[in-house]
């Protein structure tokens, strides 16, 4: 059965905020989100730091305690656009009707270990975010893996070779044929909802694969930039629900990917 992958960020992709608003910054005493990310952005700006490593060591600086087992707790607290809790099983089964399997993952720049602790983490085949390194006592000491603007991009080839391991870069560069890829980019699905999806969207719009800029308010949304400039196959509202225009737009993609597969065995 030919392959398929559908691949998400997650802050206001699939959930509707950034993922440490739900909870974690009021347990750091942040009565107003923007309070953080502004001292984020203040930090950036004075030691010309990268916007993702910055936040990471704020939360890390301001809760020097703070545990694996405390990030993953996090999880727990995240919401979710309407219907993405049942969307996964829906597509899956779409797909096999149609003879293909379909695969989920996440490229964000959000953390892992909270994305762990979610109700839906067990959908995806693959989790690529931020993580920390932790001590012997876990606590979170540094950032052991940064995921931002351009670096997503190789875990679309990470997806598309198979490589699915952080660690394996040798395999990574090594030439692949074609016909070897373990998922091409032409059947590759890119969900992003801003301006840091669009090195990954490019990748994949170029190799033939589809991208979807989803929104939860067009009138001030970036996503409506992204599909003027298309930079963006499709644009629609993050509502996962069965009968919305994502799901519509899903379900046709996939039912272009299992026609071209037929075809393909004509030649």
């Amino acid at each position: 059965m030919k392959k398929m992958a559908f691949i998400y960020d997650f802050d206001h992709t699939l959930s509707p905020k950034d993922m440490p608003e739900f909870h974690l910054l009021e347990r750091l005493g942040y009565k107003d989100p923007k309070q953080f990310w502004q001292k984020c952005s203040e930090y950036s700006d004075a030691y010309n730091m990268d916007g993702i490593l910055s936040y990471m060591y704020l939360l890390a600086k301001e809760d020097p305690d703070m545990t694996q087992d405390q990030l993953v707790a996090e999880g727990k607290y995240l919401e979710y656009y309407p219907g993405v809790v049942n969307w996964f099983k829906r597509m899956n089964e779409y797909a096999r009707e149609r003879g293909i399997e379909l695969e989920h993952y996440i490229i964000s720049s959000g953390l892992k270990d909270i994305i762990t602790g979610s109700s839906i983490a067990h959908e995806f085949k693959k989790i690529y975010a931020c993580s920390y390194y932790y001590d012997e006592d876990g606590k979170a000491k540094w950032p052991a893996r940064v995921v931002n603007y351009t670096t997503k991009t190789q875990y679309l080839f990470r997806i598309n070779k198979g490589v699915l391991d952080e660690r394996n870069d040798a395999d990574l560069n090594n030439s692949t044929p074609d016909d070897s890829k373990y998922i091409p980019l032409s059947r590759m699905v890119y969900f992003g909802d801003g301006f840091t999806d669009v090195p990954s969207m490019k990748v994949v719009s170029q190799s033939g694969g589809t991208t979807i800029a989803v929104f939860a308010d067009l009138d001030n949304d970036p996503a409506k930039q992204l599909h003027k400039d298309k930079r963006a196959s499709f644009v629609a509202k993050a509502d996962y629900r069965s009968g919305s225009r994502i799901d519509s737009i899903c379900k046709k993609l996939i039912d272009v990917k299992a026609a071209e597969i037929k075809l393909h065995k004509y030649r």
